[in-house]
């Protein structure tokens, strides 16, 4: 192929994200990962990948594609997402998506609601409009809370989200393997060898298959299309904000600088979508990037 990809595999493509957490050869990372977003839980020993396409209970409903959907020994299901998009309705995509493994466990017949554990990890390579000015809060860890004792109401339900744009400590910043996975998830397109500060044996292996010399033609083929749906998305984000906000600023009022910022955001998307739908993607992964309607993009 005259076109080549960096030494590492670039986990924030859609394929490149699946390949290194989402398949079973490489499940070990997966774990890896999730013990250490979850420190301060009982260590899980094992996960078992669970198909990523979640139908709902109708043929009319909709349904949820995660990237990675996996269950521990104990029956607790664990979502992870690595979201390129920053979308208006993105929460609620987030909690819409935790109704799927909760729903999973009502059982027919007798049954007093046990429910098992649901945690939906969300590796974000965006801002949270509400909190960017604060530099140093990109962990976060949420459940249901009664507002007035300040205390967690329900703990069986936990939503983590992970601002990857904030965190910005170097190599020799690193203090512990949950920084070290931040950093190997946020670096790794960009490294050239393993960092030598991670030298852990989970590590050593974690690079030697992110190498994409290591992909098989098929495999590579598939990677470096979703490599370059990533950065044409990229582009096409950069391009439509700065359209959006230049349009909203000439207009000189808070109207119009909001009007201009919602044409951007809507134009980013749709930009996005029709350069998504031109590479074959499905309209249910475009509109889980994108925030549209699977029916906005079926008429595109």
């Amino acid at each position: 192929m005259e076109e080549t990809a960096g030494r590492y595999i670039n986990p924030y493509t859609d394929y490149g994200f699946k390949y290194l957490f989402g398949t079973e050869p490489n499940k070990e990372f997966t774990l890896a990962l999730v013990n250490e977003l979850l420190r301060g839980k009982e260590v899980i020993r094992s996960l078992t990948l669970i198909p990523s396409e979640q139908l709902g209970d109708t043929k009319e409903d909709r349904r949820a594609v995660f990237d990675v959907y996996a269950e521990n020994e104990h029956g607790e299901k664990i979502i992870i997402e690595m979201q390129k998009a920053d979308q208006q309705y993105f929460k609620d995509q987030s909690v819409y998506y935790s109704s799927f493994p909760i729903r999973s466990q009502g059982n027919k017949g007798r049954w007093r609601f046990g429910l098992k554990s649901v945690y939906t990890i969300g590796i974000l390579d965006f801002v949270f409009d509400e909190d960017k000015d604060d530099e140093e809060y990109y962990h976060h860890v949420v459940k249901l809370m009664d507002v007035e004792k300040k205390e967690v109401f329900y703990d069986n339900l936990t939503y983590i989200y992970l601002e990857m744009p904030k965190f910005r400590k170097t190599e020799d910043e690193l203090e512990s393997l949950f920084d070290k996975w931040l950093y190997a998830l946020k670096n790794l397109p960009r490294l050239l060898e393993r960092p030598a500060a991670l030298q852990e044996r989970i590590f050593k292996k974690f690079f030697d298959v992110a190498e994409t010399a290591n992909l098989s033609k098929e495999e590579y083929a598939k990677y470096w299309e979703s490599e370059k749906n990533y950065y044409d998305l990229d582009g096409a984000f950069r391009t439509a904000s700065t359209k959006g906000y230049a349009r909203g600023k000439a207009k000189g009022l808070a109207e119009g600088m909001e009007k201009g910022r919602a044409e951007g955001e809507r134009e980013k998307a749709m930009a996005s979508a029709r350069s998504m739908k031109a590479d074959g993607m499905t309209p249910e992964l475009i509109a889980k990037y994108t925030g549209l309607t699977v029916e906005e993009i079926y008429s595109l």
